[in-house]
């Protein structure tokens, strides 16, 4: 509401009725000097009040407010009184003015944060200068040149007034001291006319009632006199208040259906002289403040009570998921006893909260377990926030910005909080709202240096040294380095960085080509960590992502793989490891970023030279796939041939931003370029179906980083070209955690292509020992997500050093990344070399596998599994088919496009991997083989 950009003693009095307030004038200043001695920022019109001697000509003054950055944002921030403008008989004059709602209060405003108000008298000289919140005598905001900025202001310090308002108060000078309470515009605040006379003493409104049963207090806007006993206390940590709760209630008795018994007191002018149990009775006005029902307290609106008071009773129970229960507790002393599990924790390092989630399990990224847009999926997020519970550290403040200096709470290699462990509440906490979260505030602030006092949770370490066993003559995996750069930030020009908290340059922010690490100190922390892991990995071949492409400085491609290989040769204290060499041929304009594999040459051997898809139309903004062909090694050393399998490194168009048709976030979950992913699919299966048949082998794996979770539409790609998600099908581990949801972006695709029933046949009756697998997925014999990144808390990346006073960093696995590595064991140890010809694919059986497809019409869209468990079943026999189908697998393109019109349903309901095919046994013709009958089970799979 615009009143006036001018105001006059009688226009003034408009400005009162526009805000609903009606006040009789109070008795004359009788201070020496004009002063700001009010400013209201919260209400529906704010203003600013200046205090004078009635009958004081103030015409041609200028008053308006500047923001926290020190200059007037624009135009209609600042006023000039008109001719004839004098203050009024309260000796108080009101003057509209719209403020900047940036406020703090507390260390974190240093000078550089909080609107401020100034007032210039008609010669041009600065009156007053007051600064909304910030330290009494510390450093307040200094005004700086704008366009709008009057220059008696630039340069100068507000005076910072140390108080900020609550909800529809304002923040008033009374006795020298600025304090929070109803605003009384164009009368002196302090003064006995001026003040809300209040409740009448004898009239105390029990907390329940201040609180009712909705979601906002039926009182609000009111002022109430009310009584409890104080359960908790936050001086510091910008809560600047305490939670009370009526004496005696809580625990399993509740005489207040619906309503809570606790309430929320902002109160800075008395936190600091209360103590947890004072029997307390409150006067002050009652507000929503982010959706918390609180009570505003002054310095005269506390009395401490001597009469004795029933202790309060923690609430033992399970914490509700039903919004209305949980207001039922809103600000009442909690001992929550049902399971709990951690959900993230990326918000620990900067705000010292953990995320935690109802029941068992973590939270679940919809789309990793149900096809975007669907029921299912928005039942699932549904699910998700009503599970979901904030478990706080009792402040309000930014580690990464402000109290770098006092240990993080809830961060610690020895105790470490990671995603999936248990959480058990081992001391009361206060249920508090906030910020559209529900919060478990422990009852004082908590910090790293008080938790063994402190901290009310306990976690269980769920964390592991080594992957679990996979089996297998070998393994492959995937593994995200985090954009490790050998080339460092100090080595380039025009290089931004980001800082620890003693100004040491850490990481690289931007300016240049460089992505990783400032400079060689901080690459060696970062080496430690990835070293450490791969190593513990121990994987026989690992595809790479976000690794330096040293062409981009001038170097040959692979200078930093080659330092890395190093490094972990190094650490193995052996010849353990080398690398993939490129391609002669490279695309013409790649990313600075690249994909890569390394190997154990004990384990495997490449064959033939890598091959790098060159796709400028589906890669302009990914990376560009890297494959070779590898063949294991026997005991003896000597290579299987027949065993030689295809792996293809990846690393697709992230989630965060795209254009152009399909590519916006269409909201479904998939994020931004999923029409750029899914062309980089279709364009990778064509990829892979060619180096399949370059290596005649049905072995066929896609590894790295999709940037799609388990169900979105890239992976139905895959799925329908026949392959499959082998980390979802073997574990139901996740590698990545976003937004508090857990899912995994990082894949390992294996072809499940069956060899034909007659080559099968004809394996088993030549040879004496086991036949080798038919297919890719056939091959495998166990996998595992190795979490040690993702679920692991920020502050433990190197990238973070001496972001805070604990000292966090190890030079081992834990957060050498953001995304867990993928594991997976190929070849049973028992399989022999004598089946390779049933192994190897035939593109002649190509139009083989596009009939089976066209046949798997009855699990179709109707026919898939409603549910993960039903796909677990399936998975295990899928694709048992007929025994009349004798030719072979391919990746043939062709074959694909038939699988895709075939009957399977990219938008229909389909179990985590999008498998969805027809369990069919057939038992062949009994062979008869020196007096025994033999029986074998055919299975027939969906060509690639």
């Amino acid at each position: 509401m615009n009143v006036s950009k001018t105001v006059s003693s009688a226009a003034a009095l408009c400005l009162v009725a526009g805000l609903g307030l009606v006040f009789p004038a109070g008795p004359a200043l009788a201070a020496d000097a004009v002063h700001i001695s009010e400013i209201g920022y919260t209400l529906d019109t704010d203003f600013i009040e200046i205090a004078a001697e009635p009958g004081t000509d103030v015409s041609g003054w200028t008053i308006g407010s500047v923001t926290r950055g020190g200059s007037v944002q624009a135009e209609e921030n600042t006023t000039t009184l008109p001719e004839d403008s004098t203050v009024g008989d309260s000796g108080a004059l009101a003057v509209e003015v719209p403020i900047t709602n940036s406020v703090n209060s507390g260390p974190a405003a240093d000078g550089s944060y909080g609107s401020s108000a100034y007032a210039i008298d008609d010669e041009g000289k600065l009156v007053s200068f007051a600064q909304i919140g910030g330290v009494v005598g510390g450093k307040g905001v200094t005004g700086a040149n704008g366009k709008y900025t009057p220059a008696p202001v630039v340069g100068e310090e507000a005076e910072p007034t140390g108080a900020t308002a609550a909800g529809g108060q304002s923040i008033q000078l009374v006795d020298g001291t600025w304090t929070s309470a109803a605003p009384t515009p164009n009368a002196l605040p302090g003064d006995d006319g001026g003040e809300d006379p209040g409740p009448d003493p004898e009239d105390v409104t029990p907390i329940a009632d201040i609180q009712g049963t909705g979601s906002e207090s039926p009182l609000e806007g009111e002022t109430v006199k009310t009584r409890g006993v104080v359960t908790a206390s936050y001086p510091d940590g910008g809560l600047n208040g305490y939670y009370v709760q009526t004496p005696g209630t809580g625990g399993a008795d509740d005489e207040t259906p619906g309503a809570s018994d606790g309430i929320f007191v902002y109160s800075p002018d008395t936190v600091g002289s209360i103590s947890i149990g004072d029997h307390l009775e409150l006067t002050g006005a009652v507000s929503e403040h982010y959706g918390q029902t609180q009570i505003s307290v002054g310095a005269n609106g506390l009395t401490t009570l001597e009469e004795p008071a029933e202790a309060v009773k923690p609430v033992e129970d399970a914490f509700p998921t039903d919004e209305a229960e949980r207001e039922a507790l809103e600000g009442m002393l909690l001992q929550p006893n049902g399971e709990l599990t951690v959900s993230d924790n990326y918000n620990t390092n900067t705000y010292g909260e953990v995320v935690l989630a109802t029941g068992e399990g973590t939270l679940p990224q919809a789309t990793d377990v149900a096809r975007p847009g669907t029921e299912e999926a928005e039942a699932i997020e549904a699910d998700n926030l009503e599970r979901e519970v904030i478990l706080d550290d009792g402040a309000t403040v930014n580690f990464l910005e402000n109290d770098k200096d006092v240990p993080l709470p809830y961060v610690s290699n020895d105790a470490p909080v990671r995603v999936g462990a248990t959480a058990t509440i081992t001391s009361p906490v206060v249920l508090g709202f906030d910020h559209e979260k529900w919060r478990f505030q422990p009852t004082t602030r908590l910090t790293g240096a008080n938790a063994d006092a402190v901290q009310p949770a306990s976690f269980s370490d769920n964390r592991t040294e080594v992957p679990e066993a996979v089996g297998g003559q070998i393994s492959l995996a995937s593994f995200n380095v985090l954009n490790y750069f050998t080339t460092t930030g100090d080595q380039l020009s025009g290089c931004t960085y980001y800082d620890d908290r003693e100004g040491n340059h850490i990481t690289v922010r931007g300016g240049c080509e460089a992505r990783g690490a400032a400079n060689a100190e901080s690459l060696k922390r970062q080496e430690s960590k990835i070293v450490t892991a791969i190593n513990k990995l121990d994987a026989s071949v690992v595809s790479l992502m976000e690794i330096e492409n040293s062409a981009k400085f001038g170097d040959d491609r692979d200078v930093a793989l080659e330092t890395l290989v190093e490094r972990l040769n190094e650490a193995a204290g052996t010849e353990k490891w080398d690398f993939v060499p490129s391609p002669e041929e490279v695309p013409a304009d790649e990313d600075v970023i690249r994909t890569a594999l390394i190997y154990q040459p004990a384990e495997v051997a490449p064959q033939k030279d890598s091959t790098i898809l060159d796709d400028e139309d589906a890669f302009s903004n990914a990376r560009e796939p890297l494959s070779q062909a590898f063949a294991p090694k026997d005991d003896s050393g000597e290579v299987e041939k027949d065993k030689t399998f295809v792996t293809i490194s990846n690393h697709f168009k992230s989630k965060g931003s795209g254009e152009g048709p399909g590519n916006e976030d269409s909201g479904d979950g998939q994020g931004a370029s999923n029409a750029d992913r899914v062309k980089q699919a279709k364009s990778l299966v064509d990829f892979a179906g060619e180096q399949q048949k370059a290596a005649d082998s049905d072995y066929v794996y896609l590894l790295g980083d999709f940037n799609s979770y388990t169900q979105e539409d890239p992976m139905q790609v895959f799925y329908e070209a026949g392959f499959k998600d082998v980390a979802s099908e073997k574990t139901d581990k996740s590698t990545y955690v976003y937004g508090s949801r857990t899912g995994s972006l990082d894949h390992v695709l294996a072809l499940d292509s069956a060899g034909g029933a007659e080559n099968a046949a004809n394996t088993q009756n030549t040879s004496t020992e086991a036949a080798l697998p038919s297919s890719g997925f056939d091959a495998i014999t166990g996998a595992d997500i190795w979490n040690i990144n993702s679920v692991e808390a920020l502050a433990l990346e190197y990238s973070r050093f001496n972001y805070n006073a604990a000292d966090l960093f190890a030079p081992d696995q834990f957060r050498a990344s953001d995304h867990d590595p993928v594991i997976v064991g190929l070849f049973d140890e028992d399989s022999d070399d004598g089946g390779s010809d049933g192994a190897s694919s035939d593109s002649d059986g190509a139009d083989g596998g596009s009939e089976e497809a066209d046949g798997s019409d009855s699990a179709g869209s109707d026919g898939a599994g409603s549910s993960a468990d039903g796909a677990d079943a399936g998975s295990d026999s899928a694709s048992d088919s007929d025994s009349g189908n004798n030719g072979t697998a391919s990746a043939s393109s062709d074959a694909s496009a038939s699988d895709a019109d075939s009957g399977s349903d990219a938008g229909g309901h389909l179990p985590r991997t999008g498998t969805d095919l027809t369990v069919m046994m057939a038992i062949a013709a009994g062979l008869i083989a020196i007096g025994a009958g033999v029986v074998f089970l055919v299975r027939r799979r969906r060509l690639s």
